[in-house]
């Protein structure tokens, strides 16, 4: 079986498009033509059908015959071939390199859990905008966890920042309505460890806005019952279920086991009752089994070879960076072996046939392959939906999972996950049924996203303006710990080395050491005026020179500690992520070991306009 392969054709034509912005061309009206259409609602399969595409939408769903074509539509002929609605990856930590491999691939949607900050939104609008080549973002910008991590929590972060952690009933509905206010698409709670009223509240609130709620409910506080309860849309990661469905857990309790030992110790009417009660609240499960059990899948040597078969595309490897890969690669490798594997290959099975029953107790199993820069972009999600296919669901199931499940997961229903008029025009057309076998999903003969033909082929010269990296890679400002620290030290130090004070600014013969701690605004978009921009921290001299993206611009201090830049609007007409420094004269009297005169660097997002 090929697989794959036609993902790197493409004719002169199509790589002349990808030269240009997409969206740069105006876009005559499209018609499928002839092929079966898959509509992801669960229905039969309507064979000879025409969908019909104006703008970015579906205009109409008719029968080959029964339909009168747009003057100058775009003909592409479907005969023998099947129509699905674009492919949603409703789990990932998304980076810059992954666009292209996910749109080749058929994923046309991501749903993100949060990692990213104020650069997910810009990268969304990017998207929308036809400037970035990539799959639609759906985000919910940051996360609200009960405990932080240390690299968060020096109390700098812009207000975006991963992640938010409230200290009461109040602040929790004051952070979800602040990451609406900011464009979120949905909530995420990262972990079960916030007390219940905290998540209660922060589900009433979305739910206020119309907006989904995610949890990871791991416990010791919230576990899966009680996130179904307060009206979770969907448990990312399946969290908890194993240990909920544990025979030697209680529910209030948890063990140190590995999730796959306590699946091996399933409880059937545990396991029943949590599938009942989760089914009833409309709460979904989205396993990540890829990511959560490797090794155990009996196609795991096939995703592998998929895999580097698809990183031997030159154009990929030209800018696919090469951590990345190799994180890629290796994590093929980690996986338990020999008797541990023996072991645990039970609770694999187990774990499998929970979420078999979950819907066969009506509820749904969502597909996201939790993909980070560990995993192969848009390659997981197939591999992720043929572990579905191992569990025993059908292949409509699987295809729900995808599209139309994921969808409603996030109250997004409307505008993609099914192939009707009015929605979004994301749709899949694949050489073979794939409601006969769900690898032929991967058969991928033409892409639409957002009412384009997608050119699939690698570019060399991909990149998107703001580079993303998940995962905490895109903070306002760098270094942040580090500030902190010396600002710590050099505090206790005193005399020429210390932070100068706020009162004035000095002229000193040795200069100190600057640092940044935070820029206001953070985000402006490539339509502003000339703006000032606040730039706080300290140790800043009479004669720092401060420079924007190599620059050196105008500024007013105001003191040691504060900077007003001066930004022509000449120089926010392109949008991209904007680094910004401060630089003090030699000779520098500060420790070598805090730096070198040179402050740590802070980021202005420069937006598409909205």
């Amino acid at each position: 079986m090929k697989r794959l392969r036609n993902c790197v054709r493409g004719s002169c034509f199509a790589v002349f498009v990808a030269l240009l912005p997409m969206g740069a061309l105006a876009q005559a009206p499209i018609v499928i033509e002839g092929g079966t259409l898959i509509d992801g609602n669960g229905g039969a399969a309507v064979p000879d059908s025409v969908v019909i595409i104006q703008g970015n939408k579906i205009n109409a769903v008719s029968r080959k015959g029964q339909a009168t074509y747009p003057a100058n539509a775009q003909i592409i002929k479907a005969d023998g071939k099947f129509v699905l609605p674009g492919l949603i990856d409703a789990q990932v930590s998304y980076s810059w390199p992954f666009g292209e491999a996910m749109l080749l691939n058929g994923v046309t949607s991501t749903l993100d859990i949060g990692n990213g900050g104020e650069v997910t939104v810009a990268h969304r609008q990017g998207v929308l905008a036809g400037k970035i080549r990539g799959p639609r973002t759906f985000t919910s910008i940051s996360h609200i966890n009960g405990v932080p991590e240390p690299r968060w929590s020096t109390g700098f972060e812009s207000s975006l920042t991963p992640a938010r952690v409230p200290k009461s009933v109040q602040e929790t509905r004051d952070l979800v309505k602040q990451l609406i206010a900011a464009g979120a698409d949905y909530i995420n709670f990262q972990d079960g460890t916030l007390p219940l009223d905290f998540y209660k509240a922060g589900v009433d609130e979305a739910h206020k806005a119309g907006k989904a709620v995610l949890i990871r409910s791991y416990g010791p506080v919230l576990f899966p019952k009680d996130a179904a309860a307060v009206g979770a849309a969907a448990l990312t990661h399946s969290a908890g279920v194993a240990t909920s469905v544990d025979r030697e857990v209680s529910e209030n309790g948890r063990d140190d086991d590995s999730e796959l030992d306590q699946f091996a110790r399933m409880d059937e009417n545990k396991a029943r009752d949590l599938a009942k009660v989760l089914a009833e609240n409309k709460t979904a499960l989205v396993p990540n089994f890829v990511m959560q059990y490797p090794g155990y899948s009996k196609d795991w040597s096939r995703f592998e070879a998929e895999s580097h078969r698809m990183f031997l595309d030159a154009s990929l490897l030209a800018y696919y960076p090469a951590d990345m890969r190799e994180n890629v690669f290796g994590s093929f490798g980690r996986m338990d072996r020999g008797a541990v594997r023996d072991r645990r290959m039970k609770g694999f099975q187990n774990a499998l046939r929970f979420h078999k029953m979950l819907l066969e107790a009506g509820g749904h199993v969502v597909a996201g392959g939790n993909t980070n820069a560990t995993k192969t972009p848009g390659l997981n999600l197939h591999h992720e939906m043929q572990i579905f296919a191992e569990a025993g669901f059908t292949t409509m199931q699987t295809i729900q999972s995808a599209t139309k499940w994921a969808a409603e997961m996030i109250n997004k229903q409307d505008q993609v996950g099914t192939i009707a008029a009015g929605r979004l025009a994301d749709m899949l057309i694949v050489s073979d049924d794939p409601l006969q076998s769900i690898d032929n999903l991967d058969k991928v003969d033409a892409v639409i996203f957002d009412g384009k033909v997608v050119d699939r082929t690698y570019h060399s010269y991909y990149s998107t303006p703001f580079m993303s990296i998940a995962n905490g890679g895109s903070p306002t400002v760098d270094g942040l710990p580090w500030v902190v620290a010396m600002k710590n030290v050099l505090l206790r130090r005193g005399g020429e080395e210390g932070p100068r004070p706020a009162a004035g600014i000095p002229n000193p013969v040795l200069s100190p050491q600057p640092a940044i701690d935070s820029i206001s605004p953070v985000v402006v978009t490539d339509t502003s005026p000339t703006l000032t921009l606040t730039v706080k921290g300290f140790n800043f001299v009479r004669k720092s020179v401060v420079y924007f993206n190599g620059r050196s611009v105008p500024y007013k201090a105001v003191n040691a500690t504060e900077l007003q830049v001066s930004l022509d609007s000449d120089l926010l007409r392109t949008p991209g992520r904007f680094d910004i420094v401060v630089k003090n004269p030699d000779p520098i009297g500060t420790d070598p070991l805090w730096g070198n005169g040179t402050s740590n660097k802070a980021h202005l997002i420069v937006n598409y306009k909205q």
